[in-house]
């Protein structure tokens, strides 16, 4: 009893290690998706940060702007004392109306002459600034930036200055305490350094001057002086690829960093995974081990399934097998037939041109005999001419001999090229030549009749085979001619219609026409009204024109009968 246990056994412990292994793998994954889309909200969260305080600077920095050119400013640069009084006044407003720290205007040496501060007890008003980077800039450049500490306040902020037209220079700055509050509120670690990597805002204000990464000696020294510092504090945290860790803390926070801006500033956001990721992955975890088990005993039902099913696969292949043998013994066979049935159509083909040769060949014996004659004559007459010394003479006739010969060849190479059997090629064809070629074989039969032609362009190419399609016009004009036959003003017409996909060559005559008995079966083996008809023709024209990818057929009309033969186009 214990035997038929064991592949069973061994299947429950395959399951179940892969369960684990499937739940392990599942987990990783899902706990990789959900710190992925934590990146992607702190990375756009970061950006919107970035934006918001560059629109605030943006914001301020329009002020010494606006200020350049103020009719207070420019006279208390000049020194007038009730321009330097009205001022004070107006920067008072402005500062408490915009949320600027404080708002001064220095004379072109230095000194301040007008503070939105003038009635504080530290008041900027009588205080040199001519030592301040963004002072000497502005004078040199027109407008300047500089993060600082205050001589005054000792508080950090951004200093935005803009020389006026009297030679002063207007100062705005900046604190960021409201933003860094609003950061601290939103959750994370925020912070912002400049191009050398020192945090200058920061949510937890103690960052700030604190280094991000080691930098050399001299820029650490130009940073200080450039600032006010008094030293750079080491990093405030230990950084490991995208996360880093605060002192005495096990916990890891991803970190995401925005590209620097024009002043090579970058926005850093900080921030501890949720709880619920691990709640989330545990979850994943286990729903996957219970799935893998679930999949591994239907899998082992279908597999009981699939083995007797492939009993019976067998039993019905063999089966199939046999009928396939005799399938493709059939299609062989019917493939054969097909093949010697195609014989046989070409094989009537020809016999329909060697017919119609036949016919013809009377025709092709008058035509011929006449330039017979004309070469006997011109031949005795060049011998009579050369006796007499007459060359110029002989070189003529003989030159009208061989002009003779080639109308001859011509008429000779056109029924020779007719009663060749067809190759089977279908391409491009100038329908100009076969109309010609057609109309040569026929050129003693049309000249009992009144025949009105039309001018084949010669560049006009289709889509058929020479051979086949000029088998198919004699068909039809020699029809025309036999119903013509006894009438006094026997006529055929051939025009043409050129399309832009296709060709019709309409072939009319003014004789009975076709008897209505026979008009719906016209096309059909054996259908004729001539009583030496055979009533093949038509059928084997219209089977050449099928092929051909064209189509013939029968067109009302009122006096005789009309074809229409319709090609492809070539474009």
């Amino acid at each position: 009893m214990t035997k038929p246990s064991r592949p069973w056994t061994g299947w429950t412990l395959a399951a179940l290690l892969l369960g684990v292994a499937v739940a392990l793998l599942v987990g990783r994954v899902v706990e990789r998706r959900a710190r992925s889309d934590m990146v992607a909200g702190m990375t756009a969260d970061a950006r919107l940060r970035q934006v918001l305080l560059a629109s605030e600077i943006a914001r301020f920095r329009l002020m010494p702007l606006a200020l350049a050119d103020d009719r207070d400013v420019v006279g208390a640069v000049r020194g007038v004392p009730d321009a330097q009084r009205a001022l004070n006044t107006k920067l008072a407003g402005l500062a408490r109306t915009t949320g600027a720290s404080v708002i001064y205007v220095t004379d072109p040496t230095g000194f301040a002459v007008a503070a939105s501060n003038w009635d504080d007890p530290q008041s900027f008003v009588g205080k040199d600034y001519s030592f301040r980077r963004y002072y000497r800039d502005a004078l040199r450049d027109g407008a300047a930036t500089q993060f600082a500490l205050g001589t005054v306040s000792h508080r950090a902020g951004l200093y935005l200055s803009r020389r006026t037209r009297e030679g002063g220079v207007v100062v705005v700055k900046l604190e960021f305490d409201r933003i860094e509050r609003e950061w601290h509120a939103a959750g994370g670690i925020t912070f912002v350094t400049d191009a050398a990597g020192v945090v200058l805002i920061a949510s937890r204000p103690a960052w700030r001057f604190t280094t991000t990464r080691p930098i050399a000696p001299a820029v650490a020294a130009a940073v200080r002086a450039d600032t006010g510092a008094q030293a750079l504090g080491p990093p405030p945290f230990v950084r490991q690829g995208d996360t880093l860790r605060l002192p005495r803390s096990t916990t890891a926070y991803e970190l995401v960093t925005t590209r620097p801006d024009d002043a090579g500033w970058q926005v850093h956001l900080a921030m501890a995974p949720p709880r619920t990721i691990a709640g989330v992955v545990r979850g994943a975890e286990l729903a996957a081990a219970l799935v893998t088990l679930a999949l591994a005993g239907l899998g082992w039902t279908l597999r009981e399934r699939a083995r007797r099913r492939r009993l019976r696969t067998s039993e019905l292949e063999a089966a199939v097998a046999d009928r396939t043998r005799l399938l493709r013994a059939e299609i062989e066979d019917r493939i054969a037939a097909e093949s010697r049935a195609a014989d046989l159509r070409e094989g009537l083909r020809q016999a329909n041109r060697l017919a119609a040769l036949g016919q013809i060949t009377a025709s092709v014996a008058h035509e011929t005999a006449q330039p017979v004659a004309a070469i006997r004559n011109y031949a005795a007459a060049a011998r009579q001419l050369l006796a007499r010394g007459d060359l110029a003479a002989v070189d003529g006739n003989l030159g009208t001999i061989a002009r003779l010969t080639d109308r001859i060849g011509s008429v000779t190479a056109e029924l020779r090229g007719f009663a060749r059997k067809g190759s089977g090629t279908i391409g491009p064809v100038v329908l100009a030549d076969v109309v010609d070629g057609a109309l040569l074989i026929l050129k003693e039969r049309l000249s009992r009749v009144t025949f009105h032609g039309v001018a084949v362009p010669g560049d006009l190419l289709v889509i058929a085979g020479r051979v086949r399609l000029e088998q198919v016009l004699v068909n039809l004009l020699q029809n025309a001619t036999e119903a013509l036959d006894g009438r006094d003003d026997p006529a055929i017409t051939l025009t043409l219609r050129s399309e832009e996909q296709c060709v019709s060559l309409t072939i009319a005559d003014n004789g009975p026409g076709i008897d209505p008995a026979i008009a719906d079966r016209l096309f059909t083996p054996f259908a004729t009204s001539r009583p030496s008809g055979l009533g093949l023709g038509l059928v084997i024209a219209q089977d050449i024109m099928t092929d051909l990818g064209g189509s013939l057929r029968l067109l009302p009309s009122d006096r005789g009968a009309t074809f229409e033969l319709t090609l492809r186009r070539v474009p």
